[in-house]
């Protein structure tokens, strides 16, 4: 049994220089259910050999607590355990994507984004993770069925913007200090679903998500407690 690392205010952390280091940044528990090391695996990472660590573990962390406490958490306390695709590039990683044509964009669109640790061109923190909800997958079928999942997030949580994908539905989910709370796809019906300005921005969609499990809280994480975890 390994002691969880929960991240204090007062906290400084500096990049990890070896393995030891990185091990005890993996431990840093951002929110409930999640710590940082289930953010850190990146096949371009694995397969190009390019270290995927925070240049500013500060930043990702206080970044990704938000992410965590304020989306993630909600989402899997009502619809069962998240998948998660792919959470945090370090700029090495999303810049090698960006250039190798590898679905990456450049490291200015991403700050603040699946860059955790850099600030966008407004001096925001942002972060975003690419998830999927099996619970979506078991329950619909038909490809227009991901805005069902998009309304109810829109309407029951406070998301920056969204991204929807074909396999699995998969989506970027992001939080950031400033909100645009966008959502677009690349399933069909493709483009904008939703933006400031748009006739079906306000309002209630519950109609798009009727059937859907009622909103759970999710339990509340005191950074107090000193919990267990077996790796």
């Amino acid at each position: 049994m390994i002691p969880a690392v929960d991240a204090q205010e007062n906290d400084v952390m500096r990049k990890p220089n070896s393995m030891k280091g990185l091990e005890d940044l993996g431990r840093v528990r951002l929110s409930q259910n999640f710590f940082l090391r289930d953010f850190l695996h990146s096949e371009i990472a694995d397969f190009y050999r390019i270290p995927n660590i925070p240049e500013d573990p500060d930043l990702a962390i206080e970044a990704g607590k938000r992410l965590c406490e304020e989306l993630l958490e909600p989402l899997e306390a009502t619809f069962g355990r998240l998948h998660i695709r792919s959470g945090y590039r370090s700029p090495a990683v999303n810049r090698f994507g960006n250039e190798n044509n590898l679905n990456c964009s450049t490291n200015a669109s991403t700050a603040a984004h699946h860059i955790w640790d850099m600030r966008d061109f407004d001096g925001c923190m942002g972060a975003a993770v690419c998830i999927a909800v099996p619970w979506m997958i078991d329950h619909y079928h038909d490809e227009s069925d991901w805005q069902r999942l998009a309304w109810w997030i829109h309407d029951h949580l406070p998301y920056a913007s969204l991204c929807f994908f074909p396999k699995l539905w998969a989506f970027n989910i992001q939080w950031h200090e400033r909100p645009k709370r966008v959502i677009q796809s690349y399933v069909s019906p493709r483009g904008i679903l939703t933006k400031p300005g748009m006739a079906n921005w306000e309002g209630d969609h519950a109609a798009f998500y009727k059937g859907f499990p009622a909103p759970t809280a999710p339990r509340v994480f005191s950074r107090a407690a000193k919990d267990a975890v077996t790796l």
